[in-house]
């Protein structure tokens, strides 16, 4: 059975600066009134662990790949989303989302469609088996807070094109999202149970209470900016994108992006996704 078979998978829009511009999807959320200019802007279902009535059939397939990413092949533009995956656990008290805790994080793809005109973000979110991607590797978190593990870290990405190494995703701090630590856990509870079916948004609540409340969680906090060449660059069947998480601390870019270029990682400090599209 897949590893993540039983959990809901979930992703946040809008938590890191101007991706939603880069992206071209800043127009979708303009009806969405935020409490905060900086505050992300909905959450969204990309995997529904049991079929539900109400929510599109995609989203009970099972998207995660730790390898593969599979183009829609019939003239769609997708477009790699570096950014961090959370593992997490759920818990509920009277029918309601309760408490979320995060336990590991590491390397995640939310790789998207861009296309204009699509009545929910999921639309673009999951189209079947290997459209959505999470590393192998995963890093234990110590708490979720000013001073825990995950603020030692940093992301960045990188496209293999025709033998070509390319910067994909600005390197950036982990810590750089919008809303992060426990401002970010009571956001998305809150917003998990108050978000209602409108816009490009969906009834994530009502998801979880006909998924009969499941108590695991993948949760993708947030797509980071792109470089100059990865906001213009869609992917290709050949292409090689990698996502690095890595302790900042230890490492520099760099020496990371070497590791990278001769396939070869300080594995013990990373948390490292690589995918080819097929």
């Amino acid at each position: 059975m897949p590893k993540y078979k039983n959990f809901i998978g979930l992703g946040i829009a809008g938590n890191f600066a101007l991706h939603l511009e880069q992206a071209g999807e800043a127009e979708d959320f303009k009806n969405i009134i935020t409490a905060e200019e900086a505050a992300p802007k909905g959450m969204f279902p990309s995997y529904l662990p049991k079929k539900i009535v109400g929510a599109k059939e995609q989203l009970h397939v099972y998207p995660f790949s730790t390898s593969n990413i599979k183009h829609p092949k019939n003239d769609l533009n997708i477009q790699a989303e570096p950014e961090v995956g959370l593992i997490c656990k759920l818990e509920y008290h009277i029918g309601k989302l309760h408490k979320i805790t995060p336990t590991h994080f590491g390397a995640y793809n939310d790789c998207s469609i861009r296309v204009t005109g699509a009545s929910k973000i999921s639309d673009k979110k999951n189209w079947g088996l290997d459209s959505k991607g999470i590393s192998d590797k995963l890093i234990a978190i110590d708490k979720f807070e000013d001073g825990g593990n995950i603020h030692d870290y940093s992301i960045c990405s990188f496209l293999k094109r025709d033998a070509e190494l390319h910067e994909y995703g600005e390197d950036v701090k982990v810590s750089g999202y919008s809303y992060f630590n426990g401002k970010l856990l009571d956001w998305m509870t809150d917003q998990i149970n108050a978000q209602e079916d409108c816009d490009p948004l969906e009834p994530i609540g009502e998801y979880l209470f006909k998924c009969d409340n499941p108590h695991e969680a993948i949760i993708s906090i947030g797509a980071t900016r792109y470089t100059e060449y990865g906001e213009k660059t869609f992917l290709q069947i050949g292409d090689e994108i990698i996502i690095v998480v890595y302790n900042h601390t230890k490492l520099s870019f760099d020496e990371v992006k070497k590791d990278v270029q001769n396939h070869s990682y300080h594995e013990k400090d990373m948390s490292i996704l690589t995918q080819i599209v097929d």
